[in-house]
């Protein structure tokens, strides 16, 4: 009896490359990432609710799209251009006092304090990215690490009237949305079930908004720039490209983003603690995105779901959740350099090979 073996015959081949080729092509264009998203925001609550130990509320996905925000800006740094800063509280604590404070003193209107931390964010970053981006390396990573712990003793110190010192600002006054939306109302029938109250609408709504300008910035012929920088940062030099403007213009990009996280965490907790100039703040986030996956809009989001999860979820079950997650952390940095998002994209590519017939 002779041996049969299946094999997938000429016409097959070509079918199934031609549906990949479609599909990548279709992966490609902006509006399925933010498309993506959109379906993101719709579909996680329901899943995330219902992980293991997880106690229900829905604060943590807001959380959640926070951090994700601030992690797709920190990226833009460090993933396409190749700058790392231990400095990037500045910009999330700067912009949450400064909306804190305004909320206080002039407006609580939420979308007018956003834009206030984005200002603030911009200002800064124009001001220690001028500063900072005179060394490259170590140099400048240590650079944004003084400055930014030079605003939280700041904060602490001098400014301690003004932002509250150890107690942190907690004058956080939060407005209708528009004048007339309270953050609190909820959506009934399946509006409800699948946005749940005004308040989502509004943390979500900025993330699907998040990525998009990420998706943008990153196809664009500034983001192509930003990853040459990366890559040999000499060969643009000689191009005839002004390397330290576009470096500073990925520094002022990525410090807006952290201005638009900083304002929404101060509509979100009502509250502003000093620990957000902290330099561990800033440790945070670079753990955060390299555990995701450096060099992707959605790999930072991974990242921040896996780092938030352990942080409050885990923290209540397990005392040593530190431990748990550092384990986690070593573990996918040691056996997947490109994150966890690095996964997703390898398996991913294994399907592809396995459907073109591509054994290679």
């Amino acid at each position: 009896m002779s041996e049969q073996t299946e094999t997938a015959t000429p016409a097959e081949s070509t079918d199934s490359t031609g549906l990949l080729d479609r599909w990548d092509a279709l992966r490609e264009r902006e509006s399925f990432s933010i498309g993506a998203a959109i379906a993101f925001v719709v579909v996680f609550p329901i899943i995330f609710t219902n992980l293991p130990v997880y106690n229900g509320y829905l604060g943590l996905v807001e959380l959640i799209y926070i951090w994700a925000i601030f992690a797709i800006g920190f990226d833009l740094l460090l993933g396409y251009t190749g700058l790392l800063s231990f400095g990037h509280a500045a910009f999330w604590g700067g912009s949450a006092y400064a909306a804190g404070l305004f909320s206080a003193n002039v407006s609580g209107q939420p979308l007018l304090m956003v834009l206030v931390g984005v200002v603030t964010a911009i200002v800064l970053a124009l001001i220690l990215g001028f500063l900072s981006l005179r060394r490259g390396g170590i140099y400048f990573a240590i650079l944004t690490l003084a400055f930014g712990q030079m605003m939280y003793f700041i904060a602490l110190g001098p400014l301690g009237g003004i932002t509250g010192g150890e107690d942190g600002f907690t004058g956080v006054t939060i407005e209708p949305l528009l004048g007339a939306l309270d953050l609190e109302t909820g959506f009934a029938g399946i509006l409800g079930t699948l946005f749940h109250d005004i308040s989502y609408v509004l943390f979500a709504g900025f993330f699907v908004l998040a990525v998009a300008v990420a998706v943008r910035i990153v196809r664009s012929p500034y983001g192509a720039i930003f990853q040459a920088i990366d890559e040999n940062e000499q060969r643009v030099r000689f191009l005839g490209l002004n390397v330290w403007r576009y470096k500073l213009t990925a520094f002022v990009l990525s410090g807006a983003f952290a201005g638009v996280a900083g304002g929404l965490h101060t509509i979100h907790a009502q509250y502003v603690a000093v620990d957000s100039l902290y330099w561990i703040t800033s440790g945070d986030i670079v753990i955060i995105t390299v555990l995701g996956g450096i060099g992707s809009v959605f790999g930072p989001v991974a990242g921040t779901i896996a780092f938030l999860y352990v942080e409050n979820i885990v923290s209540g079950e397990i005392a040593f959740w530190l431990l748990v997650l550092g384990t986690l952390f070593v573990t996918v940095v040691w056996l997947f350099p490109a994150g966890i998002w690095g996964i997703v994209t390898g398996v991913r590519s294994t399907i592809r090979k396995q459907l073109s017939g591509d054994d290679s």
